[in-house]
């Protein structure tokens, strides 16, 4: 049931505008910190806390204070920003230090206002582990609490989606916890942010956030693959899971892949195709001649030196064709016999490439393998279903790819003449698009939720970016990601095999 508050002034203008004084005291001489706009010490704390953002590596460190954010009024440090309407705030935290009261909280808050008996609701991880949601319906009222089952995460995301909020959190390297509060209104515009507060009035303590992402999702209207929105390029490192916006931009940004001498990104946008340069952060446009309606499936050879394409121009009803050009641009040269066609892969030894076709009004498509010498086209699989992202293991010895002949989408592999093919992952999730490690160990794939249809990967979801060994086992999420089609749909590993490319979305 809805539950619709009574705003009656309670205070003369002028009354409010004083109390609101005594009761937020913004931190001094602070600009714009990051991505936030302010800094306040909500309720006039005992101990005045700061904020500082460090931009190369991007950490905001909170050192704040406060009695409590509870029952009908609240003491703390909130950074924070106005947003208007939806958003996905997310990121990795830490406390520092062992603490004094074991109910120190750090968390994302959203808030009407920077008054302390605000209605708010917020995503809090206390010093113990317990984790909450924790909210105000209506101003001076009590706070009330849903507890998630997830222990002390360091991976936290709260989402607004109308007048729903929905906390996410995970200890990194596993699937989310989730917990959501229905029917909480708070205002359209609202105070949106990272806290902290120490439980003590005369106790700092001290948290660090780092990959933090404010995401303004899609439009449920939007309409895919007519309908766009911004895109961030990142970096990510494996060891550290520090994340690195390397390119910003406005428009569909899709499925970088790394240069052999790592010092390039390839990716498309808006039908043509661009080299990145990761060191001045210069995008120029690679020629393809004629081809300028290219999807996302251009990939490079092992060597280097070619670049095959996925393109539509010249075929009479726009579907996709695979072509060969030279890596740093050139006049493309039609391999694929038949369409649609969709590229995936070369062949280590330059000889075969592989891609995902559809043969002979085929109510399913599969993975097919053609000679650059012979251009002969031999069908690997013959499954129900959808077979798709094939790619060879730098040795050579196995294909691996995508299939939901099993009623999910799963990684799978097999040898180079389609034989053997054996399934490797076996959860809920529909896993796309592997991609084998250059010292061909570990793969990468982009994992979808079950609610997702098997043979779908849509625009501007919820996924994961997770790894597991060549040869199958336990399987660790690497990146929690708002993206889906395009974030990663070619091989995306760095060249020393210690890095990944990715897009993530966002409204811009």
């Amino acid at each position: 049931m809805e539950i619709k508050s009574s705003k009656k002034l309670l205070y003369p203008v002028s009354s409010v505008f004083i109390i609101f004084l005594v009761m937020s005291i913004s931190c001094k001489d602070e600009p714009a910190i990051g991505i936030f706009d302010k800094c306040t010490n909500i309720g006039n704390p005992r101990i005045i806390g700061r904020a500082f953002y460090d931009a190369t590596t991007g950490e905001y460190r909170l050192r704040g204070s406060g009695k409590n954010i509870w029952d009908k009024r609240d003491e703390f440090l909130f950074l924070s920003k106005k947003i208007e309407g939806d958003f996905i705030l997310s990121a990795r935290v830490r406390f520092i230090g062992e603490g004094v009261n074991p109910h120190r909280k750090i968390g994302i808050m959203v808030r009407d206002s920077l008054f302390d008996k605000s209605p708010h609701i917020n995503g809090v991880v206390h010093g113990d582990g317990l984790t909450s949601l924790q909210y105000r319906r209506f101003e001076k009222e009590n706070t009330d609490e849903l507890k998630s089952t997830d222990i002390a995460p360091d991976i936290i995301q709260l989402e607004r989606k109308g007048d729903t909020f929905i906390f996410s959190t995970a200890t990194e390297g596993e699937p989310f916890t989730v917990v959501e509060i229905p029917f909480l209104k708070l205002e359209e515009e609202a105070n949106v942010g990272l806290f902290i507060c120490s439980h003590e009035k005369n106790i700092i303590e001290e948290a660090v956030f780092d990959n933090v992402r404010l995401i303004i999702p899609a439009p449920d209207d939007f309409i895919p693959y007519n309908d766009f929105i911004g895109s961030h390029i990142e970096i990510l490192d494996l060891e550290t899971g520090k994340r690195d916006i390397v390119l910003t931009s406005p428009k569909s940004l899709q499925a970088p892949n790394w240069s052999p001498d790592g010092e390039k990104l390839i990716y498309n946008c808006e039908g043509k195709i661009y080299s990145f340069e990761i060191d001045s952060a210069k995008s120029t446009e690679i020629n393809t001649g004629f081809a300028v309606n290219n999807n996302n499936d251009h990939v490079l050879s092992f060597d280097g030196k070619l670049m095959g394409i996925s393109d539509h121009t010249e075929h009479p009803e726009k579907q996709s064709l695979v072509y060969i050009l030279p890596a740093e641009g050139g006049t493309p040269v039609l391999i694929s016999p038949a369409a649609p066609s969709y590229l995936h892969g070369f062949s280590p030894d330059g000889e075969f490439l592989v891609y995902t076709a559809g043969r002979n009004n085929a109510e399913h498509l599969d993975i097919y393998r053609i000679s650059l010498s012979t251009r002969e086209e031999i069908r690997l699989t013959d499954a129900p279903g959808l077979d798709d992202g094939s790619e060879y293991s730098p040795c050579g010895e196995y294909i691996y790819f995508n299939s939901d002949r099993t009623g999910t989408m799963q990684i799978w592999r097999m040898k180079p003449d389609g034989s053997n093919q054996e399934q490797l992952t076996f959860d809920d999730y529909n896993d796309w698009f592997p991609h084998v490690s250059p010292d061909g160990k570990n793969l990468v794939f982009i994992s979808y939720a079950p609610e997702i249809a098997s043979n779908d990967h849509p625009f501007y979801k919820h996924v994961y970016i997770r790894t597991m060994p060549v040869d199958g086992g336990d399987v660790n999420v690497v990146a929690y990601v708002y993206g889906g089609q395009g974030s990663m749909n070619v091989f995306n590993w760095s060249p020393d095999g210690k890095r990944i490319a990715f897009v993530s979305n966002t409204v811009i």
